[in-house]
């Protein structure tokens, strides 16, 4: 395999450049600010009625959030299988990564009872960033061979933390300055939502000099036009019934990481609405889980060298599910939300980088963007299932905390598939070698 540091270091500046929007704009700002603009346009009897249809301002966001991955569930395999097909992924990657950028800076207009146009702009920026994922993690099995992917996946997740914080530190001055300036806090959180954009597009010039296109893997026949993503995606879903570990792995993480990425875009807004954090305060809880995140991503790396990733990932997740309950019992106080947001914050990095890194030893060769595809439909700050459960929860309960509390299913399902997974097994029925230790975990935990 052709790889180079030079390239590897190339592709982590993307997550470097992506995270901003993930950290600034789903995380923190986006989230509370859309629900206080839908609050501005709700009627006498508290609800607004998008397209008619009667929604709790509270739960606007949330189901915004599930609605964006909706429409990526039709879109990212067909960009995987385009992927594929591309000699050009760096094209590829540039288009979806500027659309991106370009309706996130773009929210700089939203202002007002503006709440329909921020959904808008969060569904477009929200299914680009998605789009453009799918480009940039096909290239980690091209850059990284096996042995090299915890570590090379578990980097570009720590120093995708690290642009996300270094942007929320720029937008936290900003943000408690912004009276000093003349700055109205609306306007500051505005201005923060346009940096994520600008941050975006400015350091994804990195990876798109540094990475090298690569004769696609699949080579196009005459009839595969644009009608045939959507055939291929159902075929790529019945072929994996070839690959029942990877498909297994599949399924354990799109159930886990919907809750994952739940509470990463749903924090801000219960921080904020719940416990009524002020958002200087809380964009300082967000700014340590970024750092916190990069440091949990390097040491989880370095427990799946001794224990392996899917271990790793397990003792993860039993810690994710005791935070949920401890979030229902006990955090009433600014001071208990930073504790749980430290506890997040140290397995967040080790959940997301070694599930990615697992799951590209499970992948045939060839067809990295269409597995991808299907993998980041919840990956990054996109989950919908979650979400949504959330939102219904919240709404017909009224409750902040029953509301988190359904979260915790997730986990334990994630949990419980997990267990069934053969990492071993998966990696030979894909055609690959194994990763190191599977070798000899076959069967195993």
């Amino acid at each position: 395999m052709n790889t180079s540091a030079r390239e590897q270091r190339a592709w982590y500046v993307y997550d470097f450049a992506n995270s901003a929007f993930a950290s600034t704009v789903i995380t923190l700002f986006l989230g509370p600010y859309l629900t206080s603009l839908a609050k501005a346009a709700a009627g006498a009897d508290g609800m607004v009625r998008p397209f008619g249809i009667p929604v709790e301002p509270r739960s606007w966001w949330g189901y915004m959030v599930a609605l964006s991955v909706m429409t990526q569930v039709i879109a990212l395999p067909l960009m995987g299988t385009i992927a594929d097909f591309s000699k050009n992924k760096k094209g590829l990657l540039a288009i979806t990564a500027y659309i991106g950028a370009l309706a996130t800076v773009a929210m700089f207009a939203l202002q007002g009872s503006a709440y329909l146009l921020g959904g808008a702009l969060f569904l477009i920026s929200n299914l680009a960033f998605g789009a453009s994922i799918v480009v940039y993690n096909s290239f980690l099995p091209e850059i990284a061979g096996p042995e090299e992917r915890d570590n090379v996946s578990s980097k570009g997740w720590g120093f995708g933390y690290l642009g996300g914080g270094i942007v929320l530190a720029l937008n936290l001055a900003l943000f408690s300055n912004a009276a000093k300036l003349g700055l109205t806090e609306g306007l500051a959180v505005r201005i923060s939502l346009a940096s994520a954009g600008l941050w975006w597009a400015l350091f994804t010039l990195v990876p798109l000099a540094g990475l090298k296109n690569r004769p696609p893997g699949r080579i196009r026949t005459p009839g595969d036009g644009l009608g045939s993503g959507f055939r291929q995606l159902f075929q790529t879903i019945r072929e994996m019934r070839r690959y029942p570990q990877t498909l297994t792995f599949l399924i354990a993480y799109l159930v886990y990481n919907d809750a994952v990425q739940a509470v990463i875009s749903l924090s801000g807004q219960f921080g904020s609405d719940e416990l009524k954090i002020p958002m200087g305060t809380l964009t300082m809880a967000i700014l340590m889980v970024q750092f916190l995140a990069f440091a949990g991503a390097l040491l989880f790396n370095l427990i799946a060298r001794s224990v392996g990733a899917k271990r790793a990932i397990l003792v993860s997740l039993v810690i994710w599910t005791a935070v949920i309950l401890a979030i229902y019992v006990t955090v009433r106080t600014t001071a208990e939300f930073f504790v749980m947001a430290a506890v997040v914050a140290v397995v967040l990095g080790g959940t997301q980088a070694l599930s990615r890194s697992l799951f590209s030893q499970m992948i045939p060769k060839g067809r990295e963007g269409e597995y991808f595809s299907l993998y980041e439909i919840s990956d990054k700050g996109t989950s919908w299932m979650a979400p949504l459960i959330f939102g219904l929860a919240l709404q017909f309960t009224g409750s902040y905390r029953t509301a988190i509390l359904s979260l915790m299913i997730f986990f334990i399902a994630g949990l419980a598939i997990l267990l069934r997974v053969d990492v071993g097994r998966a990696s030979c029925e894909a055609g690959n070698d194994p990763p190191p230790l599977a070798k000899y975990q076959l069967g195993n935990v």
